[in-house]
């Protein structure tokens, strides 16, 4: 049987992985928390035997972090993989879940210095990396009352992406779209922070050749240009923050303002506040894509030379 032309066959498997992330919001809900805890963990187990190449992705990252110590690598790279199936999880059952559940299972580390940037009226750019669970975070953040802005970037098919921007906006938040939007993206962000308003923004990789060249953990790292240069351009602080998990909960770090200057420096502030929350909390990150430039390509245009 001859194969399927390429345009049909990916419409069929976008379709496909669509209706696979329907089926999990749908049977996450439904199942008991334990039974649902057990499912995933199962799940990120046997990922972590099969290996492949984001599990190899991910144990490489971590890598960066601990060293190579074998013993200590494989072991955090199985708890990192649960750290992952626990976010999916959780985003799952997320909608679901009680206002209470979210404020009461929350530990905030230095939460005054939120409360102080929102209160400010200046706007504020709160900077995060992909650690813990950020849906959940953000859900608490409009439960706190302090709505935000943030961008996704945009998803195959597009109605998973459709799905994942009408389940973040009914946690309350604002979901600009990365590209492709009515207006550029940056042009809303610099609204909302003329008027005061808070704005959330995954910032520990860059996916175009146009960011700050850092160090990251020993190495030189490429994370986006755009947190600064908006506190910059709008005079809005700056607030890294690092997410992790609790045995029976979320935990969210605020650390100090970024002090301004210029985007690369104020960059490496950012980079180096992420650094010190995921040394602490390896196994909550979750990065399973290339994030160093001499783990890039050669011909991966983020591997260009900065101007």
């Amino acid at each position: 049987m001859s194969a399927l032309p390429g345009r049909v066959a990916g419409l069929l498997a976008g379709r496909a992985t669509d209706a696979s992330y329907a089926a999990g919001w749908a049977l996450v809900r439904a199942l008991p928390e334990g039974t649902a805890r057990a499912l995933f963990e199962a799940g990120a187990d046997l990922a972590h035997r099969r290996g492949g190449k984001g599990v190899a992705r991910l144990r490489s990252n971590l890598a960066r972090v601990v060293g190579t110590d074998g013993t200590e690598l494989d072991a955090l790279t199985r708890d990192a993989l649960r750290s992952y199936a626990r976010y999916w999880r959780e985003v799952f059952r997320l909608p679901v879940t009680p206002r209470q559940v979210l404020l009461d299972g929350m530990l905030a580390l230095h939460e005054d210095r939120m409360r102080a940037a929102v209160k400010s009226g200046r706007g504020v750019v709160f900077a995060l990396p992909h650690t813990g669970n950020w849906d959940q975070a953000g859900a608490w953040f409009v439960a706190n009352g302090v709505p935000f802005t943030t961008v996704a970037e945009r998803l195959e098919p597009a109605s998973l992406y459709d799905r994942f921007v009408a389940f973040r906006e009914s946690l309350g938040m604002e979901v600009l779209p990365l590209t492709g939007g009515d207006r550029p993206a940056y042009d809303v962000l610099v609204e909302r922070l003329e008027a005061g308003r808070a704005l959330c923004l995954l910032a520990d990789r860059d996916l175009t050749p146009r960011g700050v060249d850092v160090t990251f953990f020993g190495a030189t790292a490429r994370m986006p240009a755009g947190p600064a240069s908006l506190a910059l351009r709008t005079g809005a602080a700056l607030v890294p923050v690092h997410l992790a998990f609790r045995p029976d909960g979320w935990q969210v770090e605020f650390f100090e303002e970024v002090p301004a200057s210029d985007v690369p420096t104020m960059t490496q502030a950012m980079a180096d506040a992420f650094a010190d929350g995921i040394a602490r909390y390896p196994a909550d990150w979750h990065m399973l894509q290339r994030l160093w430039l001499d783990d890039l390509a050669p011909n991966d245009p983020r591997k260009a030379p900065q101007p």
